[in-house]
């Protein structure tokens, strides 16, 4: 099989049950960032990071393949098998928030972002993982989205942000709380 098939060319593509639309259809843009997101999850996995956290990340990555297909599919009766999101996948990213939370400081302030490469991969992912959330309850405005889907997501920048700051206390990076200048 090619990689290229030259059906793209005009400026279409087609979602999982064959519908061709504009690359820039609201379908494409959410589950799009989201494909950016599970780039964005691969470049933090790669990160010198605790095994057991590259693993939730590797689950991560998978669990948002499955957002996608989910998004790329336009057709309740499908031919093709696609996955479900399943309630366990927020649940996961819940007790890995409230470990790493058991480790933390509670903030009193906004933080300024940085400090390690690995801490602002993090915040780079969980804005990417915002937009998607964004452009994913844009969609479901005028089409059936499944409210998993936005809430995983959701939950996975919540997790995000909780895992820079772990990983700041683990490079012992000093957080810079934000003071606006008045």
């Amino acid at each position: 099989m090619k990689i290229y098939t030259k059906t793209g060319d005009s400026g279409k593509t087609s979602l999982v049950c064959g519908t061709r639309v504009n690359k820039y259809d609201d379908r494409i843009e959410a589950y799009g960032t989201v494909d950016e997101l599970i780039s964005w999850m691969g470049l933090l996995r790669d990160q010198e990071i605790a095994p057991g956290i590259a693993e939730l990340l590797l689950k991560v990555q998978d669990r948002l393949m499955i957002c996608a297909s989910i998004l790329a599919t336009d057709c309740e009766d499908c031919k093709v098998r696609v996955p479900s999101m399943k309630d366990e996948y927020i649940t996961d990213l819940e007790h890995a928030i409230d470990r790493m939370e058991e480790e933390l400081d509670p903030l009193n302030s906004f933080i300024l972002t940085g400090g390690h490469p690995v801490v602002s991969y993090c915040h780079i992912a969980r804005n990417v993982c915002r937009r998607a959330e964004r452009r994913v309850l844009k969609l479901s405005a005028d089409y059936p989205v499944d409210s998993i889907i936005v809430r995983y997501l959701n939950r996975l920048s919540d997790y995000l942000f909780v895992l820079s700051r772990k990983l700041g206390k683990d490079f012992a990076i000093v957080e810079i709380p934000w003071k606006p200048e008045l």
